[in-house]
Order: structure tokens, then C-alpha cells, then sequence
């Protein structure tokens, strides 16, 4: 029982990105219609649709027509994760979590975290590749980031076959692995950019209560986005970060129970708000 709590959410992780691609693949090859499609436009139950906001953004920046499905789908997820799940998306649904994870876990495995970094990337570098794809699709006149996009690349592989697709997948892993700790997700993929800002207000976040935190720091060392826990060993609060995954490793670790999720309310919200505006 231990064993599970300490590992709950990476299970649960793996059960909705596994069984997301489960029900993709059996739609195309036995006819489900539970879940359809692919991740940038998909249909539940062949009724409802589901499109990816930001793809949806850069085929309007390239003049491309969007129909009143597309538009509906790309505003229920947008809505999902700016009102309630924040940047969910890149550590319960994206299949490169899966990628990039397993580099992670060779990079402890083999002591390469230990090694002095050799490339060095900032964190909003993402933000500006965003800035770019969004530009480049609006001059070029086609989704610029869809065309070579590794998330695309691994999902339609998946389930259509890989081929030579995988040689960007390999890159992805080598470049995690070798070259920079979370490098994809967490310094250049344009999508968890787009997640961080809209989700930054979400209702769900991570709690923190310092009465209980016994300092043992396994938060961030664990944490692929560990500057969104600067308030552990501080104050007491929300973990406010857009970059933060929800991805619960930080719970996992904590030996003094110090950190769960947690539905902020409006009053907490406002309080929130204000705070980050005086530090800012």
C-alpha cells in the first residue's frame, strides 16, 4: 500500500495517457466511437467535438477556414484547463510525457543529472518558440508548429504506424536525456507554453502547508518544473506557477504530507491575485 501511495499519481498518469491512446487506436481500427480522431481535433461518442486551441489558433493566423465544430471543440478544452485542470494537459494526456519521462528516468539511472551540463536553455524559451510558431504561421501562411510537431509525430505513430517519424521521436529522447533535464516539455514544446498562460488562473492547484514541511527538499528534486515550488520552506500557500504540471510527483515524495491538491476558492483566488500583484 506504501508503494502505491508513493506512486498514485504517476499510475494515474499512465492509465489516462495509455488508455487515451487505446481508445484512439481502437476507433481507427475497430470502428469505437467513444473517442476518435487524433489530439489536434477529435469527436466523443461522434457528437461532441474536441480540438487542440492552439492548433486552432495558428490555422486561423494562416488564414485557414474554421468551422463552428472546430471552434466549440478548441473552447471546451481551453475552458477545461484555464478554469479548472491549468497545464494537466502535458502530464495526464500528452503521449511525449511518456517519451520524455523515460529519459529522466535514464538520466538518474545513469548519474548524467550528477554531470555539469554541457547546454544550457532558459526557461521562457518557450515562450518565445510560442511567439515564433504563432508568427511564422501567420507570414507562411500554414500551422507551423502542426507540420513538425513531435507530439503529432509520436501520436499519429502510434496509432497509424511510425515510420520515419520515430527519428523525431529518437531526437526528442537523446536531447533529454544527453543535452538538457526536461528539455522538450519543460524549455521549448510551444504547447506547454500555451497551457502555462491560459491555465495560470486554474482553480486546481497544489497546497502547500509549511507547519508540517520537514524540509527534506525530495519536492524539488523530483519537481520538472521546480521554480514553480519557490515558496517551500517560506509561507504556506497555493503553488500560483502556470507552469506547474499537476502531475502530483512533488506529493508523492513529500515525507510530511506538506503538499496536496486542492480547489481554491474565490476568496482564495482574489487573495492569490493580489499577492502575485504586489511581488510582481
Amino acid at each position: 500500500m506504501k508503494i502505491l501511495k508513493h506512486y498514485r499519481f504517476l499510475l494515474l498518469r499512465r492509465t489516462i495517457q495509455l488508455g487515451l491512446l487505446f481508445l484512439y487506436f481502437m476507433a481507427n481500427y475497430a470502428g469505437w466511437k467513444l473517442l476518435s480522431g487524433n489530439l489536434s481535433s477529435s469527436e466523443v461518442l461522434g457528437v461532441i467535438p474536441l480540438s487542440d486551441p492552439l492548433a486552432i489558433l495558428q490555422l486561423f493566423l494562416a488564414g485557414g477556414a474554421l468551422g463552428a465544430n472546430a471552434l466549440l471543440g478548441a473552447f471546451i478544452i481551453a475552458a477545461f484547463y484555464a478554469l479548472f485542470a491549468g497545464r494537466a494537459f502535458c502530464a495526464y494526456v500528452c503521449p511525449m510525457n511518456l517519451i520524455t519521462d523515460s529519459a529522466n528516468y535514464l538520466r538518474r539511472l545513469l548519474g548524467i543529472d550528477t554531470l555539469q551540463r554541457r547546454l544550457l536553455l532558459r526557461r521562457h524559451t518557450r515562450y518565445w518558440v510560442l511567439g515564433m510558431t504563432l508568427l511564422l504561421s501567420l507570414v507562411l501562411g500554414l500551422p507551423a508548429f502542426e507540420f513538425i510537431s513531435p507530439i503529432g509525430i509520436l501520436h499519429r505513430g502510434i496509432i497509424f504506424g511510425m515510420g520515419m517519424g520515430g527519428a523525431a521521436i529518437l531526437i526528442v529522447f537523446l536531447f533529454d536525456l544527453l543535452a538538457v533535464k526536461n528539455g522538450f516539455c519543460g524549455h521549448l514544446c510551444p504547447l506547454g507554453a500555451f497551457y502555462s498562460l491560459i491555465g495560470r488562473y486554474s482553480l486546481l492547484k497544489v497546497r502547500y502547508q509549511k507547519e508540517s514541511c520537514t524540509l527534506c527538499m525530495k519536492c524539488k528534486e523530483i519537481c520538472p518544473e521546480k521554480q514553480v515550488l519557490d515558496l517551500i520552506g517560506k509561507q504556506s500557500g497555493y503553488v500560483l506557477g502556470g507552469e506547474c504540471l499537476n502531475c502530483g510527483r512533488c506529493i508523492e515524495v513529500c515525507e510530511g504530507n506538506s503538499l496536496g491538491f486542492s480547489i481554491r476558492s474565490l476568496i482564495e483566488f482574489k487573495k492569490d491575485e493580489k499577492h502575485e500583484n504586489i511581488k510582481a
